[in-house]
């Protein structure tokens, strides 16, 4: 029997994040260990709408959206939904998340969004390179959809913003949107194209084939329950599993949401949400999209896959305990309805996980204030599939003491 290597770096948390850390730490030469409960890329990052944007520079937290949150609330099939039991709780992070939203703070978020952002594309182009798998990713554009034309305004802060980091920006009308988009509904009068980025045709497989390069190129995979980490005197880790106690002199932590639990007994408070997702696909749609496409009234997006057609979209506030909520789902089919008329929803399969949120819509990246060889990389909400090759880079220059030539401030553990 092969005894097994001691890595280098063990990393806990086998999401997109997780996958490109283990890679670009192997492609430094160290072994690495990449442990999860579940497959790797088979969870949270499994049901995300595939869209990769060097332009997803806009934080979640906008001037002015504090008037629309009551709203959407109230409405059943609205993109924001808060457990009622579970208002207390989630009440101080959004007054955070709101408090975000004022526009100096804007500007300074999406120039840190822009750094994890601004490659994406390339550089999951350079990680499927060789694999056989390269139509994973296909160029593609981000059509926003509008029901009211007056409503596409392309001057607005948000296209602004993404304008000052080069995005290449179009307003169309509903004919060339009919003629660009022939499935969608007539009742959209108008449409902003993002230009310049991609799509992935199966995220769950993009998290497949690279762990299938990962253990290509040398590396470990195990899925284990991560339940302590613990710092020794020596400067080293021990992680703890149900199969025992480990030493490792560096530890990546990219466990999501999880993230948070792990870290609590050391002291770290991290203000960071389940923020719990959902998507329905439909098999047999009968319909198809070109491109990403967002329904900017509710704020979900449609795009087509592998599996067939993916709806994606709503946030719901509930605790990473309670069981997912069928209306959630529900809505998520009736607004695909609304959206492709011709849609054959006979077929359909759905799958609800857990975002890690916090207030400023930056992830935790760097090395922990106070705990040298514990490496942060989590808290991605929605950006995680976009983030992570940019993220599993500085992670390995951080490992290897690489001088990363970015500022890291933003994105430090101990920021709130």
């Amino acid at each position: 029997m092969t005894q097994k290597m001691t890595p280098d770096v063990v990393v806990l948390g086998a999401g997109i994040v997780g996958i490109c850390s283990a890679l670009s730490l192997a492609e430094k030469g160290l072994h690495v260990r990449l442990i999860d409960r579940g497959a790797p890329g088979q969870a949270t990052s499994f049901g995300n709408a595939g869209i990769i944007s060097p332009w997803s520079v806009v934080p979640q937290s906008m001037p002015g959206l504090w008037k629309k949150v009551p709203g959407w609330l109230l409405d059943p099939l609205g993109p924001v939904t808060v457990k009622p039991s579970y208002l207390p709780r989630v009440a101080l992070w959004g007054m955070r998340f709101l408090s975000e939203g004022r526009m100096s703070r804007v500007h300074e978020v999406a120039r840190a969004m822009d750094v994890l952002n601004r490659d994406n594309v390339d550089l999951f182009r350079q990680h499927l390179a060789g694999t056989g798998h390269e139509d994973l990713l296909q160029d593609s554009w981000y059509v926003h959809a509008f029901r009211n034309g007056d409503d596409a305004n392309d001057d607005s802060v948000d296209y602004r913003i993404r304008k000052e980091f080069g995005a290449p920006i179009e307003k169309i009308g509903q004919a060339d949107l009919r003629a660009l988009e022939p499935d969608l509904t007539p009742d959209f009068k108008a449409a902003i194209l993002i230009k310049g980025q991609a799509r992935a045709t199966s995220p769950g497989r993009i998290g497949e084939v690279l762990a299938d390069k990962f253990r290509a190129m040398g590396g470990e995979t195990l899925q284990h329950s991560v339940q302590a980490i613990l710092p020794r005197e020596d400067g080293s880790w021990d992680y703890t599993t149900e199969a025992g106690t480990e030493n490792v002199s560096k530890l990546v932590l990219s466990a999501g949401i999880w993230s948070r639990e792990l870290l609590k007994p050391l002291g770290i408070h991290i203000p960071m949400e389940s923020e719990r997702g959902y998507h329905v696909s439909f098999a047999s749609p009968g319909v198809s999209l070109t491109h990403s496409v967002m329904d900017m009234d509710m704020k979900f997006v449609a795009s087509s896959m592998e599996e067939g057609l993916r709806v994606a979209g709503t946030a719901e506030f509930a605790g990473l305990d309670k069981p997912l909520n069928q209306k959630r789902l529900d809505g998520l089919v009736t607004l695909a309805r609304n959206l492709l008329p011709g849609l054959n929803d006979t077929d359909i399969s759905t799958w609800s996980g857990q975002r890690p949120s916090l207030p400023d819509s930056l992830p935790c990246i760097g090395e922990v204030d106070g705990f040298p060889g514990l490496i942060a990389a989590f808290g991605h909400s929605h950006y995680g599939l976009m983030m992570a090759p940019k993220t599993g880079r500085i992670v390995a220059d951080i490992a290897t003491d690489t001088t990363v030539n970015i500022d890291l401030t933003p994105y430090r553990v101990r920021r709130y």
